[in-house]
């Protein structure tokens, strides 16, 4: 019995002998960024010139993709980069953008940086891939884009049920949950309401929602009607490249940070709230919200009014399907939300309109100043400070990142029913270069214990 026993022993230690040590070790997912918008260079693929970040604007291009009935020509010559790892404008200091998230896994956890087109061989252990990509375009189609990139990886190393980790920054988050819902599937035509499949779930296990405007931003209405300052930030220099009214209005995935149905909050002169549709093109008209109105819109775009009516109605359309899509409750196995946010920088939350006496013309408020009543009553810019501004991270309000109107309405605690929600004191286009979040994102996927959390730092 003693000599069976020592037997069955000495064969049991040969066996793990002959297993790898690779196979031994514990191999943390890979890890995919996704910036937001604008965070990814956008270059000619004709000229190799990169004209997005770039301050002074290009001689051959600009950012304005054609406007035409037929979404899916909406194309140029520009395609995705790289991410933006830093920002360098004139006399500015260097800004971090995605670089320190990236090097805090490289020093932090011995993660080394992976191309999608030419894996290594240690292309599913401990590698950070950067999805770059065109952030003009519809949301929908870069998520499929992410998908068929993750599918294509996996088959070319041989590893079919690798699965992957996310970081989705802002928009990129919105694009890591259509991904994770929809898989390679486009949004239904016709008055069809998706329906959620997960397809692309098993592609991954861990989903980190970082800034990302779940509801939505009433920033991405006023950069619709005044456009939009580089990067979030607030430098107004006639060389930088800010992008325009005319701009984003090209621009598909701008409509989709839109806030979704059921979220939008305006109020009347009298801080009353009003019921609109913002997907309806006709409150757009009604409240002079469009650049197609604009005496120089045709100068500008060369396009007619009512190619570019047309254009408006169908992205208004496209864009509340993708709410749509991403409001059922989430019904997925084997895959887990985190959230990391802020809530110490004000975010704009409600917008006010007034109707001037004389012409009779709105006009929308997104900032609060002070204005007169019809009624001769003053109101003050502290009062509308109170209505207009709520908790966030500067761009994206709280209740926007963690679904908190879209989860009353489903009856749920949240749609998105995360792991956990943590809260660091950080700007919104400054999230990813917090050493506060870099440790923790570390420690949840690198597979190595997070520092002591810090006193700035709240974990629900």
């Amino acid at each position: 019995m003693k000599k069976t026993a020592l037997t069955k022993l000495f064969l049991c230690l040969v066996a793990l002998v002959a297993i790898p040590m690779s196979a031994l070790a514990q191999s943390e997912n890979p890890v995919i960024i996704i910036p937001g918008l604008a965070g990814s260079e956008l270059v000619n693929q004709k000229t190799g010139e990169v004209v997005w970040f770039k301050a002074p604007r290009s001689k051959d291009d600009d950012l304005r993709l054609p406007v035409t009935v037929n979404i899916a020509r909406n194309r140029d010559n520009l395609v995705a980069g790289d991410a933006l790892r830093s920002l360098k404008v004139g006399i500015f200091p260097r800004l971090d953008v995605y670089a320190g998230l990236i090097d805090a896994f490289k020093k932090n956890s011995g993660f080394h940086e992976e191309l999608w087109d030419a894996p290594t061989d240690k292309a599913a252990e401990k590698a950070i891939y950067v999805y770059a990509y065109d952030w003009r375009l519809d949301n929908v189609e870069n998520a499929r884009l992410l998908v068929r990139k993750v599918a294509d990886l996996k088959a070319r190393i041989k590893r079919p049920n690798l699965k992957f980790n996310i970081i989705g920054h802002s928009m990129g988050g919105i694009i890591a949950r259509y991904a994770a819902m929809y898989g390679d599937i486009d949004l239904p035509v016709g008055a069809r309401r998706p329906v959620p499949t997960y397809a692309g779930a098993k592609h991954f296990e861990k989903i980190v929602l970082m800034g990302t405007p779940n509801e939505g931003s009433t920033l991405a209405l006023r950069s619709q009607i005044q456009g939009s300052a580089i990067n979030g930030l607030n430098i107004n220099l006639p060389w930088v490249q800010n992008l325009s009214k005319f701009d984003v209005f090209t621009v598909p995935s701008g409509y989709q940070l839109l806030p979704a149905p059921g979220t939008f909050q305006m109020l009347d002169e009298n801080l009353k709230p009003i019921s609109v549709d913002i997907y309806d093109p006709r409150t757009w008209t009604k409240y002079d919200w469009s650049p197609v109105s604009d005496k120089n819109f045709v100068k500008e775009l060369n396009v007619s009014p009512r190619v570019a009516n047309t254009f408006l109605a169908a992205h208004l359309a496209r864009a509340r399907k993708l709410h749509e899509a991403l409001s059922p409750v989430y019904n997925a196995k084997g895959l887990e939300f985190f959230l990391v946010g802020s809530e110490c920088k004000v975010a704009l939350d409600t917008i006010v309109v007034i109707q001037e006496p004389k012409s009779g013309k709105w006009k929308t408020l997104f900032k609060p100043d002070g204005y007169t009543k019809s009624t001769g009553e003053k109101v003050s810019e502290k009062e509308l400070e109170k209505v207009m501004y709520t908790a966030g991270d500067g761009v994206v309000t709280k209740r926007s990142f963690e679904t908190a109107t879209l989860s009353k309405l489903a009856n749920v605690p949240s749609i998105l029913k995360p792991i956990s929600t943590k809260i660091v004191c950080e700007e919104h286009q400054r999230l990813g270069a917090n050493p506060e979040i870099q440790t923790y994102l570390v420690g949840l996927l690198g597979g190595k214990a997070a520092a002591p959390t810090p006193v700035s730092v709240k974990e629900k």
